[in-house]
């Protein structure tokens, strides 16, 4: 569909999106059609009402989209689109990253005061979310990183991850098998598949796929990663600093391990 002077309106919605309201998406798409346009010129080829122009025009000045001359009557000629929409991508890029520092800044004061909801067991959705916390808590290590995952979980989601430890924390692995160049400061445990798959298995929940895990940071951070052999479902994991939790981590782990070292695995 177009708007009444002819413009499309999808494209009216996606310079919405991209920050501009829809009068100044009216004006700039119409400057685009003129050169040196006058405000009167601009109300006629746009729609926008005659007493909204100046205002609309001083705002796209603002954001880079419009150049204006030093003459009676005023000019206005619009930034060329790709270095206009440029310039809207650079304005947006700004104000998040302004916001995400706002955000940062809230979020660490609740950390500094306490987390009250320490005792919760929280489910975390998408491997992205998953992984971005489980680097939160291999960064904040001071301690002890103990990890009990199958290798292709390893591979392809923790060991990058693990990178980011420091070097105070101790990092021990129980996995079924180890592919390529072992790094120094790990302690590997084998275990075999079956038996990893089983102990992997977060509880009351089948593993119907390998990539699962359990990881626990300084006795105090525990998290069960479980991926699923199915599109349709999304990875998911348990998140938790609850002391009870994290005892049952504690003792899962020291079981598994000491089983593999009796067995000589």
């Amino acid at each position: 569909m177009r708007t009444a002077w002819g413009v499309p309106n999808d494209l009216v919605e996606s310079l919405k999106s991209l920050g501009l309201t829809r009068y100044e998406a009216l004006v700039y798409i119409g400057l685009l059609r003129m050169t040196g346009a006058t405000a009167t010129e601009i109300h006629e080829a746009s729609g926008v009402p005659r007493a909204s122009v100046y205002p609309v025009l001083d705002r796209l000045i603002q954001k880079e989209l419009v150049n204006v001359s030093h003459t009676t009557p005023k000019r206005f000629d619009a930034v060329p689109p790709d270095r206009g929409v440029r310039n809207l991508m650079i304005r947006i890029e700004r104000d998040a990253e302004s916001a995400r520092a706002a955000l940062d800044t809230i979020y660490r004061e609740k950390e500094r005061e306490g987390r009250g909801n320490r005792e919760l067991v929280w489910t975390i959705y998408g491997e992205e979310n998953i992984r971005t916390r489980l680097a939160e808590m291999f960064q904040s290590a001071e301690r002890s990183v103990e990890v009990l995952a199958t290798w292709d979980l390893l591979r392809e989601g923790v060991l990058a991850l693990l990178d980011t430890v420091p070097d105070s924390a101790q990092i021990d692995i129980i996995t079924e098998c180890w592919e390529g160049e072992q790094p120094f400061r790990f302690r590997v445990h084998g275990l075999p598949l079956a038996k990893l798959r089983e102990t992997c298995s977060v509880p009351g929940k089948p593993l119907p796929y390998e990539g699962s895990g359990v990881f626990l940071v300084d006795n105090a951070r525990a998290l069960l990663w479980t991926r699923t052999g199915s599109s349709d479902e999304q990875p998911s994991a348990l998140y938790s600093e609850s002391a009870g939790l994290v005892s049952f981590v504690r003792r899962h782990i020291t079981s598994v391990t000491e089983w593999a070292r009796a067995t000589g695995q």
